[in-house]
């Protein structure tokens, strides 16, 4: 099953793809709603690069959700129309406890790339594969919760262009 979401943010694509690399940033994308914890003590890294991998915790006003196994991925393709570089960033963790365990496949992709016409802004493409027995009970309140993402990252992604970039590890 999937939930597939395109369109269009207000910022470049390079401010973009370090949001995407941000956990802070991609935490705010969940709230206030969700919040989203590290499990480990020594917290999450300031940028994540492809290999790294972290456990979270997930909770609604303090009421727990489960934890979700982050494991991050990069890759880089072309666009067919035009040849211009879509990166793309994966998350192929899996929810480890709560309603999200049911799920044998969890296999997360954002794809950032210039807007077509518009260089200045990006076009965001988020799909979300989920499989299992539980896929179908799941699949509304992911959906319902993508709605949300989608608008937060509308939201947020201005603000994104002022970030610096992180720093070096």
């Amino acid at each position: 099953m999937r939930v597939l979401q395109k369109f269009t943010i207000d910022c470049d694509v390079d401010a973009a793809w370090r949001a995407l690399h941000s956990p802070r940033a991609v935490a705010e994308l969940y709230g206030p709603l969700i919040d989203l914890e590290p499990l480990d003590p020594g917290g999450l890294p300031t940028s994540w690069a492809p290999g790294d991998e972290a456990g979270v915790a997930l909770s609604v006003g303090g009421v727990p959700l489960g934890r979700q196994l982050i494991h991050v991925s990069d890759r880089t393709t072309a666009e067919p129309r035009d040849g211009a570089p879509v990166r793309i960033l994966r998350d192929s963790g899996i929810p480890i406890s709560g309603p999200l365990a049911g799920l044998d496949v969890w296999d997360h992709q954002i794809a950032v790339s210039p807007a077509p016409g518009d260089p200045g802004r990006t076009l965001w493409r988020d799909r979300l594969v989920i499989g299992g027995a539980m896929a179908p009970l799941v699949w509304p309140t992911l959906w319902a919760m993508w709605q949300w993402r989608g608008a937060r990252v509308r939201a947020l992604a201005p603000g994104w262009a002022h970030d610096p970039a992180p720093a070096t590890r």
